[in-house]
């Protein structure tokens, strides 16, 4: 189950919520897991997830999607046939300008965020060329040709 938080002042991207789900479910498919996940989903703004990144990276920076997995712990965190997956933040201001940057859509953009951060909840990272490769053609065949 996905839970989404909006806190910034604006709803632009509210609009885009029900599509996640979709994403979501397609992440599982594509992965050959069953749907027994709860994750959250933050979406903030630049100074939110500047001092997040600050905090807990001691990476004093803006940046677009962090992750905390709960899955890094050996146990995780599992109540009745439910596993807690983690929270995903999103900076509400990247997806709109890397949108814009990266000639996509504020729906693609928003989309391939919430797929990447994810990825890394379900244990996929990008440290070493091995990884990025695995990770990242994941992602191109979770979201397809979504524009």
């Amino acid at each position: 189950m996905l839970n989404v938080i909006n806190r910034t002042k604006y709803n632009d991207l509210n609009k885009y919520f029900k599509l996640l789900d979709k994403y979501y479910y397609e992440t599982l498919k594509v992965l050959k897991l069953e749907d027994n996940y709860d994750l959250s989903l933050i979406i903030c703004g630049p100074i939110s997830i500047r001092r997040i990144n600050r905090d807990y990276r001691n990476i004093d920076s803006v940046t677009d999607v962090i992750s905390f997995a709960l899955l890094d712990d050996e146990d995780g965190f599992q109540c009745e046939d439910r596993i807690e997956l983690g929270d995903i933040f999103i900076n509400r201001d990247k997806v709109l300008s890397q949108a814009k940057e990266y000639n996509h859509s504020i729906k693609r953009e928003f989309v391939f965020l919430f797929v990447h951060g994810l990825l890394h909840l379900l244990g996929y990272d990008h440290m070493n060329k091995e990884d990025e490769k695995k990770m990242f053609s994941l992602q191109k065949k979770i979201i397809g040709d979504l524009k």
